[in-house]
């Protein structure tokens, strides 16, 4: 009996992309995308509605990990569901992915967190105009730029940021490197879930100082679409551009200390029993195609990250 061959199947012949670093790109760019829509519009329930309405802290951290662990699922059988270049520096340096595809991941997840928020302020555009009248603030209490990037709070100085980045990215990528060492034994299916748990207790620790962006695209990108969608070069400029650079340089250093801290105390000293997996260790090999008629139907190799 011969399987009926439906428009989706023919649109996936044409439609799939061969290129490793396309295809790798094109999935960190939504997964971030996701990500980005997710947190910025949490933050923006939290922020936009009268006093009392807002979610508690609580709820944040929640839907933020939330983010973090669909984000992550979307594209971690394609990619590896890095959507954060700290992850991706991490791995650079533990070599477990090429320089020219880290290049690649790191521009499609600014690009993706820049959509991100765009399509947030979208979504809750009516909303901030009723907040602030329409005139877009950083600063005061009708601000809303902190709906989308990360602005310290008015105790925290430039060093304190600094560290408070560098730590928070370093014990979130020990627990990335920690689920996807196969010898931990967590299934494929549940990494992205103990990633969003971890990023939850992440929030429920370091949150007070700058709202934990730990991430140089989830800050950059909507930071960047803040500046140029109304909120001006303050988005930049805040506390005599003593800020802006703190969430994309403290998560890539402690990206990499996180990575090397896992496996000086843990990695080195587990006993091998299997492969060793870092994400995006193995390069997806190309897609093959047979081409369809009407006595054969079509078929496709599975993808081997």
């Amino acid at each position: 009996m011969v399987e009926q061959v439906t428009w989706v199947d023919r649109v996936r012949v044409k439609a799939t992309l061969k290129h490793d670093i396309g295809r790798t790109a094109l999935a960190e760019f939504f997964g971030t995308l996701v990500l980005v829509l997710i947190i910025t519009s949490v933050v923006a329930q939290n922020v936009l509605p009268k006093a009392g309405l807002g979610n508690a802290l609580i709820g944040v951290n929640v839907g933020v990990a939330c983010g973090i662990a669909f984000g992550i699922a979307l594209c971690i059988r394609i990619s590896g569901g890095h959507i954060n270049p700290a992850v991706t520096l991490a791995f650079l340096v533990l070599g477990a992915i090429r320089p020219l595809k880290a290049i690649a991941y790191m521009f499609a997840q600014v690009a993706g967190a820049f959509v991100g928020a765009m399509l947030t302020y979208f979504l809750y555009n009516d909303a901030i105009n009723v907040f602030d009248a329409g005139t877009r603030r950083v600063e005061g209490l009708k601000a809303t730029a902190h709906i989308f990037a990360s602005y310290p709070g008015a105790h925290l100085g430039w060093a304190g940021g600094l560290f408070d980045q560098i730590i928070g990215t370093a014990v979130f990528v020990l627990i990335i490197v920690h689920t996807v060492d196969r010898r931990n034994a967590y299934p494929m299916w549940v990494r992205p879930f103990i990633m969003g748990v971890g990023f939850l207790m992440i929030g429920t620790a370091f949150a007070f100082n700058a709202g934990y962006p730990l991430n140089p695209a989830r800050d950059f990108g909507p930071r960047l679409f803040t500046l140029v969608w109304g909120w001006g070069s303050k988005t930049f400029s805040f506390n005599d551009f003593g800020w802006f650079w703190i969430p994309i340089v403290g998560p890539l250093i402690g990206g990499v200390l996180g990575a090397l801290a896992y496996n000086f105390i843990f990695g080195f000293h587990t006993p091998i029993e299997d492969q060793y997996e870092v994400v995006a260790t193995h390069e997806l090999k190309p897609i093959s195609e047979k081409i369809v008629t009407h006595t054969h139907t079509e078929e496709h190799t599975a993808l081997n990250p």
